[in-house]
C-alpha cells in the first residue's frame, strides 16, 4: 500500500487517507470524534501512527498540521443569525422532499407533479428537471459525499438513477409492487437501497442497474431505512412496529429490534456504527446496541407521537421531535434528558443538528422553523414569515444555509443564509452524512396522493 495524499474532513472531524493498493485507488478514514480544542495533538498523532501503518514518520508533521486545523475549526463559535435570501415556487404541485448536495451549491426537490428539479442555491435558478416518472416523486437523494448522481423513488413503484450534471437517466430500477417511499445511497456510492409499501426493501447496484438482494421479513410497509457508515449494515423501519438490521453483503437478517408498540417513524445509526436510535408513534424513542441488537434504553417524556430522531456527529447526543409540539435532547451515555425545546405551537415533523453539533433546527406545523441551543434548550432564532405549515428543513454541509419546505397550499421553499456569509464561499468538505435526505414518515403524508 502506498499513501497518495491526506484530506481533511471537518464534519465529523477526521482525516481521509487516499492510497494505492494493487494498482487501485482506495480511501479510508481516521475518525477523530473525541477531538477537542484541548486535545494533546502530539500524543494523538503518536497513537494514530501506532494504529495506522500508512502514517509514516515522514507524514507526521503533515498530520499534526491537519489536526491543528481541525482543532481551530472546532474552537470557532457557530452562533450565526440567519436571514431570508430566497423564496422559490418550486413546482406546480406540492413538494414531497428536498436534499442538498455535499457542498450545498445545489439542491433537489421532489413533487406530486411527477418530477425532480435541480436548483442552484446561490441564484435560485432551476438548473434542470428530471422527468420520466409516472406518479409522485416521493423519495430523493444525492450520492453524497460525491454528489454526481441523484436517485428518485416514486409512487409508480420504480427508482431512477440520474446524472446530477447532465440529467441523463442511467437506470430505472423495477421490481417493487407498491409505492417507493424511502431510499438511500450507501456512503461508498456503490448501492442504492429502496423501501416500499410492499413490505420489502431492495438493494441495487449503481454500476449495472441490477437488483443485488431483496430484504424480506417485515409484515407491513417499510417507511425508513439507513446504511451505516461502513456500508456493511442497513436498517429498515416499518409500520409493523419493528426495525430490522440486515447484512448488506448477503441480505441476511441479523437482528429484529422489538419493543415499540406502534409504527416506526424514524431510525438511524450513529457515526461509529455502535448504536441505533428509533422513534415511534408509541411516544417513545429507543436506543439499541447495533452489534448485538439488544435494547440499551427507552427514552420517554413526550406526550404524543415521536415523529423524528437523530444523532449529533459524535453520537453522544440524541434529538427527538414530537406531535406534542416539543423536542428533547438526550445524552446517549447516561440516557438522561439534558434539554427540552419548548415553544412551537404545533407538531414538529423534522429535527436535525447542524454539522458542528452546536445548533438544532426544527420544522413545525405552526408555520415556523426554530434554531435552538442543544445544551440549554434556549430558542436562539425563529424563522417566521411562512404562510403554511413547515414539514421539513435542513442545513447544508457548512451549516451556514438553511432550507425550509412548506405544505401543499403554498408550494414554496425558503433559503436562509447566515449573516456575514456568502453563498459562493460554501466549504467543499470531503465527507458528510448530515446532508439531509428528508423522509416524511407519517402515515397521513405517505398515503395522500
Amino acid at each position: 500500500m502506498k499513501l497518495k495524499r491526506l484530506l481533511l474532513r471537518y464534519y465529523p472531524p477526521g482525516i481521509i487517507l487516499e492510497y494505492v493498493q494493487g494498482g487501485e485507488l482506495k480511501t479510508k478514514s481516521i475518525d477523530l470524534l473525541d477531538l477537542s480544542p484541548g486535545t494533546d495533538v502530539g500524543a494523538l498523532v503518536e497513537e494514530i501512527r501506532k494504529a495506522e501503518p500508512l502514517i509514516t514518520a515522514s507524514r507526521k508533521e503533515q498530520v499534526i498540521h491537519l489536526i491543528l486545523r481541525l482543532q481551530e475549526k472546532l474552537g470557532q463559535q457557530e452562533d450565526h443569525k440567519f436571514y431570508l435570501f430566497k423564496v422559490l415556487r418550486a413546482h406546480i404541485l406540492p413538494l414531497t422532499n428536498v436534499a442538498f448536495n455535499k457542498s450545498g451549491s445545489c439542491f433537489i426537490t421532489g413533487s406530486y407533479d411527477r418530477t425532480c428539479k435541480i436548483w442552484d442555491t446561490a441564484s435560485g435558478e432551476e438548473l434542470r428537471t428530471l422527468e420520466g416518472h409516472r406518479n409522485v416523486v416521493y423519495a430523493i437523494a444525492f450520492n453524497n459525499p460525491y454528489g454526481d448522481k441523484i436517485a428518485t423513488g416514486s409512487f409508480d413503484k420504480t427508482c431512477k438513477l440520474w446524472s446530477a450534471e447532465t440529467g441523463k437517466c442511467y437506470h430505472t430500477f423495477r421490481g417493487h409492487t407498491a409505492e417507493i417511499v424511502c431510499l438511500s445511497f450507501n456512503l461508498q456510492s456503490t448501492l442504492i437501497a429502496t423501501g416500499s409499501m410492499d413490505t420489502t426493501a431492495k438493494l441495487w447496484d449503481i454500476q449495472n442497474g441490477e437488483e443485488v438482494v431483496m430484504l424480506t421479513g417485515h409484515s407491513a410497509e417499510i417507511i425508513a431505512l439507513s446504511f451505516n457508515t461502513t456500508g456493511d449494515r442497513i436498517i429498515t423501519g416499518s409500520f409493523d412496529h419493528t426495525v430490522v438490521v440486515w447484512d448488506v453483503g448477503t441480505g441476511r437478517k441479523l437482528h429484529t429490534l422489538i419493543g415499540h408498540r406502534a409504527e416506526i417513524s424514524s431510525a438511524q445509526f450513529n457515526w461509529d456504527c455502535s448504536l441505533i436510535v428509533t422513534g415511534s408513534m408509541d411516544k417513545t424513542c429507543m436506543l439499541w446496541n447495533a452489534v448485538t441488537g439488544t435494547r440499551v434504553a427507552t427514552l420517554t417524556g413526550h406526550d404524543d407521537e415521536v415523529l423524528d430522531v437523530c444523532f449529533d456527529y459524535t453520537g453522544q447526543r440524541i434529538a427527538t421531535s414530537s406531535a406534542d409540539g416539543s423536542a428533547r435532547v438526550y445524552n446517549a451515555e447516561t440516557k438522561k434528558c439534558i434539554a427540552k425545546l419548548e415553544g412551537h405551537g404545533g407538531e414538529i415533523s423534522k429535527i436535525c443538528f447542524n454539522p458542528q453539533g452546536s445548533r438544532i433546527l426544527t420544522a413545525s406545523s405552526d408555520k415556523t422553523a426554530r434554531l435552538w441551543d442543544p445544551h440549554t434548550g434556549q430558542c436562539i432564532q425563529i424563522l417566521e414569515g411562512h404562510t403554511d405549515e413547515i414539514f421539513s428543513s435542513a442545513f447544508n454541509y457548512k451549516g451556514d444555509i438553511i432550507i425550509t419546505v412548506t405544505s401543499a397550499a403554498n408550494l414554496r421553499l425558503r433559503l436562509y443564509q447566515a449573516c456575514g456569509e456568502t453563498v459562493s464561499s460554501i466549504s467543499r468538505g470531503v465527507d458528510s452524512i448530515y446532508l439531509a435526505l428528508l423522509c416524511i414518515s407519517r402515515r397521513r403524508r405517505i398515503m395522500c396522493s
